[in-house]
């Protein structure tokens, strides 16, 4: 191999256009998934305290960010609801009147070229907080994968584009795609939370959502941070069961399962730079210890060099900006 004076790596970025040329990865706006939340009422556009920019929103608020969103040329939105009233057995989240169900026939019905995608999960919807329903303080998988196969049909009924079941229980890619078949949705993807850890890095969401656990945690479905070799597991259990798109979460901190996710299956691979991940930066950009954009650009590339094809990310509407004012 040639070896110095002859080899010079350096002379590959001394021009920004030749830079450029051999940039080995790409930041698209197609990579981006916007999440957001909506909450009952009208004219609501309520601040997350530990997320600034980011709000809950009412249908009529948020058919208007959806609007905003896809003029950006954002391709997708993912949404979380926050109901009215929660009960033991998370009822709204299955009810063809949920606040979800009835954001999807809002966007729907008022906005263009915009891939509406929902959270299937119970937790904002419980009275106690947690995934599913308990028995005493144990999560029960089965009867919670029941009613969770439940929400995914009302969602697609109410227009939903795909679903993402981010419970984390076992079998319920598996009784949510015999669900959808079932009632003719064949056409309708899965995007299963696949690999979803417990992770300190929610913590901003628990306010967003308003689903922080009344008791315990969520250790006894989510994955342990430590493991790796389980990640690759869950993975594989979602796809044979009709998942069409794996996600992991996680992002930043989980950049080594992605990069084994993406090599092992080759799947359409979601990341999702959550919450936490998101006020870090913010925080410190707003304290002057780091340039925000640039940081922000720099923790959404390490995502996709690491195997990711899309971002679920709430510095979605940021990066679109961004993309168009370099290539102008």
């Amino acid at each position: 191999m040639a070896q110095y004076p002859n080899k010079r790596l350096r002379r590959l970025r001394y021009n920004p256009l030749i830079r450029d040329l051999v940039r080995e990865t790409e930041l698209s706006k197609n990579d981006l998934i916007y999440p957001m939340f909506v909450i009952p009422g009208n004219k609501i556009r309520k601040p997350v305290k530990s997320m600034p920019g980011i709000f809950q929103l009412s249908v009529d608020e948020l058919t208007k960010e959806c609007k905003e969103v896809a003029a950006l040329g954002i391709p997708a939105v993912i949404l979380f609801g926050i109901p009215e009233h929660k009960d033991e057995k998370g009822s709204e989240a299955y009810s063809p009147e949920g606040i979800v169900q009835k954001a999807i026939r809002a966007i729907k019905s008022e906005v263009k070229n915009l891939l509406v995608i929902t959270d299937v999960c119970m937790c904002e919807y419980t009275s106690h907080g947690h995934c599913g329903i308990l028995d005493g303080e144990e999560i029960l998988n089965d009867e919670t994968v029941f009613l969770l196969a439940k929400e995914a049909v009302s969602h697609v009924e109410a227009g939903a584009d795909m679903v993402a079941p981010s419970d984390m229980m076992d079998g319920r890619v598996l009784a949510i795609r015999k669900a959808l078949d079932d009632k003719g949705f064949t056409k309708i993807p899965i995007m299963s939370y696949a690999a979803k850890y417990s992770s300190g890095y929610y913590g901003p969401f628990r306010e967003a959502a308003e689903s922080t656990p009344a008791f315990g945690d969520r250790r006894s479905h989510q994955m342990d941070i430590a493991n790796a070799n389980e990640a690759i597991r869950e993975v594989e259990t979602d796809i044979e069961e009709g998942a069409d798109i794996v996600m992991v979460k996680p992002a930043g901190p989980y950049l080594d399962i992605i990069r084994r996710v993406k090599e092992k299956f080759g799947m359409p691979t979601a990341a999702y730079q959550v919450s936490g991940e998101f006020s870090m930066i913010k925080a410190a950009g707003q304290n002057g210890w780091i340039d925000e954009e640039r940081v922000m650009i720099e923790s959404l590339i390490a995502i996709k060099r690491a195997g990711a094809d899309m971002i679920l990310t709430y510095f979605a509407k940021d990066v679109a900006k961004y993309l168009d004012k370099v290539r102008k």
